[in-house]
């Protein structure tokens, strides 16, 4: 049965943190492998538990009518719970990044120098209404020798908790420091500011949502950021390109699981195929319920094809509307999506390097110049030749799960993973030497 337990004070929890953390980086592989492995046998044996505080939160999600899209990250299920599970596993059983050497090399002088990996310290992630977040977070710091602080909307309160207390009990039963696993939750953007300012006992922050969430930290923050912030990604179909890989492309990259940030939100496709591929295009989208919002030439095509592709009469334009400015920078996370028409591939990268967000892009194209234009041109952390943008996950990676994916170009980029959760130290060892 799911019990709701005492809330610490944001200071306090930072520092149960820091104190953990100390005894973290020095703790061997073993111990935090057989730390995850408990995880993930404690996960699956107190699934009606988790279950019993995700409604919950599932019930004041649907009360709060927060949609369809928010409540599918919200949801758990015994599936979802077992793959929560299976990814604690996987990253277990990964090379442990903390002391592997990156470079080493003997001085002119005799000095011995070996770069170094070691964690952070301690890192706090903040995040939105995607309890399994919880466990990947956790176990990927704890493996990289972290400790984490999380805080996550007050729309997962109850999951978050059921979670992280399972989390804290097993690591802490198998050997790990108490307090290597904490949770603020309860307060508003106070909370938020005060957890952004823990300058003495936090070493980073990395925010899991929307713009929104990464405007409040942005205002606040005095400890360092990583912003694993928002997908506006694109498909573009070149003029070249194979229509029905495109087509496939297309819908899995929109219409899979539109409500994450390696979704497209924008199609672009050169006006030498817009009139063959379009209203392939639209039919599809439209059967998959998505809602376009097409510029003019767009809609011009639509209305044209009146008729679809197995010749019976039904109007392409049943579910489209006109783009507005907002339409291009939009994370839309629903099934909606921006369609445009351009004359190039150099125009559709200045497209993309106007409103994308640096996360993940993909042009389906057969032409190798074309292709090696767009992987030089356009600047995201995921560029993709011939694929869906939904391969943009650390796991889809071989990284095991993943904290985000960093849309920043220093110390990470792309998918956040064990080493990207490091940092490195210098290793010098002499035999008596002095500088002259």
């Amino acid at each position: 049965m799911f019990m709701p337990t005492a809330i610490s004070s944001v200071a306090d929890v930072c520092r149960a943190a820091k104190r953990a953390a100390r005894e973290l980086a020095r703790t061997d592989t073993a111990v935090k492998d057989a730390a995850l492995q408990a995880i993930a046998v404690a996960l699956g044996e107190r699934v009606e538990e988790i279950l019993e505080a995700n409604e919950l939160d599932m019930q004041n999600g649907r009360e709060a009518d927060i949609g369809e899209a928010l409540l599918d990250r919200l949801r758990l299920d015994e599936g979802r719970i077992a793959a929560i599970a299976e990814a604690v596993r996987q990253i277990a059983a990964l090379p442990d990044p903390v002391g592997e050497v990156i470079e080493g090399r003997r001085l002119a002088n005799g000095l011995d120098v070996r770069k170094v990996r070691v964690p952070l310290g301690v890192i706090a992630v903040v995040y939105e209404a995607r309890p399994n977040v919880t466990i990947d977070a956790a176990a990927l710091c704890l493996k990289s020798g972290n400790a984490i602080v999380l805080r996550g909307s007050s729309s997962a309160a109850h999951s978050n908790q059921a979670l992280v207390q399972i989390a804290a009990e097993a690591s802490v039963a198998a050997g790990l420091p108490a307090g290597c696993v904490g949770l603020v939750a309860g307060g508003g953007r106070e909370e938020l500011a005060e957890l952004a300012t823990q300058r003495d006992t936090v070493d980073l922050i990395i925010p899991r949502g929307g713009e929104g969430l990464k405007a409040a930290l942005e205002q606040v923050a005095t400890v360092p950021v990583i912003y694993a912030a928002s997908g506006n990604c694109h498909v573009y179909v070149d003029a070249s390109a194979d229509l029905d890989q495109a087509v496939e492309i297309l819908i899995n990259a929109k219409v899979q699981r539109p409500g994450v940030c390696n979704a497209a939100e924008t199609l672009l496709v050169h006006a030498d195929v817009a009139e063959e591929f379009l209203p392939r295009a639209l039919f599809s989208l439209r059967d998959a319920g998505v809602l376009v919002r097409g510029d003019e030439r767009t809609l011009a095509l639509a209305v044209s094809a009146n008729a679809r592709l197995d010749g019976s009469v039904e109007p392409a334009a049943a579910l489209l509307e006109v783009a507005e400015e907002d339409d291009w920078a939009s994370e839309y996370l629903a099934l909606t999506l921006a369609v445009g028409v351009v004359d190039s591939v150099e125009e559709a990268i200045e497209h993309i390097g106007r409103y994308g967000s640096g996360h993940s892009e993909a042009i389906v194209t057969r032409d190798t110049a074309a292709a090696r234009a767009f992987q030089l041109g356009v600047d995201a952390a995921c560029v993709y030749v011939n694929a869906s943008t939904r391969f943009t996950d650390g796991g889809e990676f071989g990284m095991g799960a993943e904290i985000g994916n960093s849309t920043q170009k220093l110390h990470a980029r792309g998918p956040i993973g064990l080493r990207e959760l490091c940092t490195f130290k210098y290793l010098i060892e002499g035999d008596g030497h002095v500088r002259a």
